[in-house]
């Protein structure tokens, strides 16, 4: 029997995935976790509006859901004071993200992306055989101004920059952003994810130009609305780069639950709002928590905190594994200088308090 015939690029590929599940990890230790704190989900949910949307519309899931998803990008439209033929709406920013690179990208092209940063983008840069240049972070920060200068240097086709920042959980204000757009390479689209915009302070995202057609901005409702499950994310971009989706998108790909939750979540922004108190409250227990037992946290502009456990990336890694053996899941990042770190998500009271017992047990273990 012989096998698929893959094709070169597919067949010199590693069979892997950017993330390990935490089902996965159940599965392996036979029990659930008491804290799941490592995904950077919201685990204070989706506004109640959205879940009843969602339980209402759940009896015509035998539908499709709309494939123009029109009524979300008019709501979203009017919620951003923009025209819907400037919105795409896909199956999260990582489906987004894949469609993008699979429109833009053929082997050999040049791709500049950070050091560390994000790996679901690099995993499709490699899946489409383009060619990822990594640059550096300064501190714990992704440098714009080196991303921008090595596009040129390499004539890239695409510029990944995550503000605020996944691993680290840092932000760059409006002004930085707005200097880098206006810096983008000719020839070159910037791609700014903005998955975590909601989180961070004022006057971190600059206005929507979205006359220009070298930048192209994602969000979703994933992490501030508490939708992760329901994969619902959207890029906001000149009319034309919208219209070429449409080209290659999978226009069934999104479910009208999702679609039904997605309009309510983005209609209670008084959840919304109280949400992001509750995460800010549980960034300053992280904080505390961190600082009691010796340790400082990374300044995070989003829903998760990065705890600089004051080694190096080996350090870090038993104590991961320590907290895991204690059943709180949490993740670290990949790349020295980095991997110093674990990272959790903001979590509620009962999820901090397993954290606050485990975590001193766990440095004691990964000391000895």
């Amino acid at each position: 029997m012989t096998e698929p015939r893959y094709t070169p690029l597919v067949a010199s590929l590693p069979s892997t995935v950017p993330f390990v599940g935490p089902e996965t990890q159940e599965r392996i230790r036979e029990a659930e976790f008491d804290a799941r704190l490592g995904a950077n989900e919201n685990v204070f949910g989706p506004s109640p509006r959205a879940i009843r949307a969602m339980k209402i519309a759940t009896p015509d899931i035998w539908k499709y859901g709309d494939p123009e998803n029109f009524d979300l990008k008019q709501a979203l439209a009017a919620h951003h004071q923009i025209s819907p033929e400037n919105i795409v709406v896909g199956e999260g920013i990582d489906g987004l993200l894949g469609y993008l690179v699979r429109m833009l990208i053929e082997p050999g092209d040049a791709v500049v992306t950070s050091l560390g940063g994000y790996p679901t983008f690099s995993f499709h840069v490699r899946g489409y055989g383009g060619d990822l240049v990594e640059v550096p972070y300064k501190g714990d920060y992704e440098d714009p101004v080196a991303l921008i200068e090595k596009a040129g240097e390499v004539g890239a086709k695409l510029i990944y920059l995550a503000n605020p920042d996944n691993p680290m959980g840092t932000s760059h204000p409006q002004s930085v952003i707005s200097a880098v757009i206006d810096a983008v390479p000719e020839g070159a689209l910037l791609v700014l994810d903005e998955a975590y915009i909601e989180f961070a302070p004022e006057g971190t995202a600059p206005g929507f130009d979205v006359s220009r057609d070298n930048v192209i901005r994602f969000r979703t409702f994933s992490k501030a609305y508490g939708m992760a499950g329901a994969r619902v994310g959207y890029g906001i971009a000149a009319a034309g780069l919208v219209q070429s989706f449409d080209k290659i998108r999978n226009h069934f790909g999104m479910n009208r639950v999702a679609q039904a939750g997605a309009l309510e979540a983005l209609a209670d922004q008084k959840y919304l709002s109280q949400t992001l108190g509750l995460v800010a409250k549980a960034r300053v227990r992280i904080g505390q928590i961190a600082a009691a037992n010796g340790l400082t946290v990374v300044p995070s502009s989003t829903n998760f905190v990065a705890i600089d456990c004051g080694a190096d990336g080996a350090f870090a890694k038993r104590v991961l594994a320590a907290l895991l053996a204690r059943s709180v899941f949490i993740r670290m990042p990949f790349v020295a200088p980095h991997d110093r770190c674990i990272r959790l998500s903001a979590g509620t009271q009962t999820d901090l308090d397993l954290f606050e017992q485990a975590l001193p047990l766990a440095l004691t273990e990964a000391r000895s």
